[in-house]
């Protein structure tokens, strides 16, 4: 009886051990700063036709740009991008949405991102883009 409680014992320990030094790489979310954004005018192509998400009223298209820094040396996989946009009279462009889109990937240091966008056609410009930023992943995600 004594040896079967030792046996569990020596068996629990190596589990134990053996959990500690054999782990998988954590894959948690990796803070991405975004900088340097502005937005300019969609070009014809991708203007036409635009409608917000309610359907059929008219809507302006926009493409967000900016730098990202990856601080990181290890490519980011689908950073969400959060940032909240107002019009020139200070109302939310996009009430009570934050996350604006993603970015595919983002290799390590710094590099452009783009982003579309479609506002109402009856919210004023210029627009005010404020508290951008973007978390992502340090391996892929399976879709």
């Amino acid at each position: 009886m004594r040896l079967r409680s030792l046996t569990v014992v020596f068996i629990s320990c190596l589990i134990a051990l053996l959990s500690w030094v054999i782990t998988p790489p954590a894959i948690a979310l990796t803070q991405i700063k975004l900088f340097d954004v502005s937005y300019k005018d969609c070009p014809p192509e991708l203007a036409q036709g635009a409608v917000i998400s309610s359907g059929s009223a008219a809507a302006n298209c926009f493409i967000v740009i900016g730098k990202a820094e990856n601080g990181t040396n290890k490519t980011v996989y689908d950073a969400d991008i959060f940032g909240r946009i107002y019009d020139a009279n200070n109302d939310s462009v996009m009430q009570n949405r934050t996350r604006l889109g993603s970015i595919t990937e983002v290799p390590p240091g710094i590099s452009d991102f783009q982003l579309r966008i479609t506002v109402p056609a009856n919210q004023p410009t210029p627009l005010k883009l404020k508290q951008f930023k973007a978390a992502g992943f340090s391996g892929q995600v399976r879709r």
